[in-house]
């Protein structure tokens, strides 16, 4: 199943294992944000440069979610997030907050991200 379709079928089942981590605002960055589809050649094509290297995350078939996290957050939470999204969508998955971004990459990320 490619990551935009994974992403059509558990959208709702997504938001319910977002807020169940107290988390909220479920986004996807990178080329995957940019085109789900990694089948279509632009996917392959597609990469983001941070620190010299490019990212190529829908190549693996991997999601990156932002997702905007509440006081109290802990590290069991994201990881908690991570496992039950790549249980259900059947993907690698990564998690990132944005209260976690680097402040050099915060504006850019944030404004590329994609809702979910």
């Amino acid at each position: 199943m490619t990551p935009a379709a994974a992403i059509e079928k558990h959208r709702d089942a997504v938001h319910a294992l977002v807020r169940r981590f107290d988390l909220s605002n479920p986004r996807l960055v990178g080329a995957a944000g940019e085109n789900l589809d990694a089948d279509s050649e632009s996917g392959r094509e597609a990469g983001r440069e941070i620190d010299g290297e490019t990212d190529r995350e829908t190549d693996r078939g991997e999601l990156e979610f932002l997702v905007d996290d509440r006081p109290g957050t802990t590290l069991f939470d994201i990881g908690g997030l991570q496992v039950a999204l790549e249980d259900l969508l059947g993907m690698p998955v990564s998690v990132m907050t944005s209260g976690g971004l680097p402040e050099s990459l915060r504006t850019k990320v944030l404004k590329e991200a994609m809702p979910v």
